[in-house]
């Protein structure tokens, strides 16, 4: 479930190296440098809340399934929600990367 989170940063750290030129002829205003750490921190601390989220939910999900196996597909559900977390972190970099 939590392997999508990485890939969400991913999509972030591509876009920003995409507006990085080489060196000699880079222009790279302080304004555009603190938009992209703001995009990566959003969802990077999305996803670290995405997944401790999805952690405490597999964790007591899993052991509420052994005792009563009704209840997997309100973890699914459940985990799906947590999940979300990480989406709405991507979402606020992407525009924030777009304001850049």
């Amino acid at each position: 479930m939590s392997g999508i989170i990485a890939v969400y940063a991913l999509v972030i750290a591509v876009l920003i190296a995409g507006d990085m030129g080489p060196p000699p002829q880079q222009n790279y205003s302080l304004f555009t440098g603190f938009m992209h750490l703001a995009s990566g921190l959003s969802v990077g601390l999305a996803g670290l809340a995405a997944g401790y989220a999805i952690g405490i939910v597999g964790d007591m999900g899993v052991r509420s399934y052994m005792q009563q196996s009704r209840i997997f597909v309100g973890m699914v559900l459940i985990l799906i929600f947590g999940e979300v977390l990480g989406l709405y972190g991507l979402i606020v970099g992407l525009i924030l990367h777009s304001k850049s």
